[in-house]
């Protein structure tokens, strides 16, 4: 298959520009995602990876090194982007769609409802600066993403924590029939969760600690700091459960609902405006159950936010661990 267009930006390594946060890392991995993707495509010849002219910012550009044949470059035409993914789709092929998350939801959510989730098109879409990963402003910060993907019939939508989950997301994702919207985390990308002992399934929340007092529950790299929280908490003698909810839809009823049933006090910890994600889909589900809970929700409050440097806004929009913390203790009194 040739490529559309030449790209400059595939080769070489992973840009510098728009990096994900590594903050108090103790490991990291480089360009998980575009690494999974290989290791599928060796295995899958139907598999092909697409951009919107960020192959080098979405770490696809380890992707296109290895099967430059089966890279196609779309230009900055992200409407055109879903469209020829969702063409190849119909062909046979298993098509990986990177750009951001607000060219993808913004500018071609009707390409992405109709042309990809009407049909169950078996389309991947890879968003890149999700939430406040970003410190451009509101043209570049995907801080509604999963609200507008929540609300679209048969996709799934999935945000990972770390890099021990996304390469384990991509196979999973690549063998699962039908569209996905996912969340990326590119460039050096921090491990939280263990390899050794995380497994990843579409649609399942992971209880990754027991604790009696309060509930946290995360999604995405906000699970991390959820983890730094509990251990700040412990300090006090509160003791908080970890449940990471990686698939936002379908979304672990279950899951949630079995541990909201024995823990009454709650927060939600999300990389997303408050409203129409992880802290909505929550209390919808406690609603629906009729039970009753104490719930404090930590995410980015109703605005377009400010630009500056990641940890700056991480700490001026109250997603740090210590904001997670806080919330615990409020919920409590």
């Amino acid at each position: 298959m040739a490529r559309i267009t030449s790209d400059k930006a595939a080769s070489g390594v992973t840009g510098n520009l728009l990096a994900s946060d590594t903050t108090g890392a103790a490991a990291t991995m480089a360009a998980p995602f575009g690494h999974a993707l290989v290791q599928v495509a060796d295995r899958n010849p139907r598999v092909l990876g697409l951009t919107a002219d960020l192959g080098k910012y979405t770490d696809l550009h380890v992707f296109a090194e290895r099967f430059p044949e089966r890279f196609l470059q779309i230009g900055m035409a992200e409407q055109n982007l879903i469209g020829v993914a969702a063409g190849l789709a119909r062909t046979g092929f298993t098509p990986f769609a990177t750009t951001y998350c607000v060219f993808a939801t913004r500018r071609a959510y009707d390409f992405i409802a109709i042309g990809a989730a009407l049909g169950k098109a078996n389309v991947k879409i890879i968003a890149g600066l999700p939430g406040l990963t970003t410190g451009y402003g509101g043209t570049h910060q995907g801080i509604e993403d999963l609200a507008l993907m929540r609300s679209v019939p048969n996709l799934v939508v999935i945000d990972p924590c770390d890099a021990t989950e996304i390469a384990q997301v991509v196979p999973a994702i690549a063998a699962y029939e039908g569209p996905v919207y996912m969340r990326l985390l590119r460039g050096q990308v921090p491990v939280v969760l263990d390899p050794a002992g995380y497994r990843f399934e579409i649609g399942k929340a992971r209880l990754l600690h027991e604790g009696a007092d309060v509930a946290l529950l995360s999604t995405g790299l906000m699970t991390g700091r959820a983890l730094e929280a509990r251990n700040l908490l412990a300090r006090e003698k509160i003791q908080a459960a970890v449940l990471h909810v990686s698939t936002l839809k379908p979304f672990d009823r279950e899951g949630v609902l079995n541990l909201l049933g024995r823990v009454k006090a709650v927060v939600t910890a999300e990389n997303h405006v408050i409203t129409g994600g992880l802290a909505s889909a929550v209390a919808d589900a406690v609603a629906d159950a009729g039970l009753s809970i104490r719930l404090k929700r930590v995410g980015i409050p109703d605005c377009f936010c400010e630009s500056g440097s990641i940890p700056y806004l991480v700490k001026r929009y109250h997603l740090d661990a210590d904001s997670i913390a806080a919330a615990a203790r409020s919920v409590l009194q």
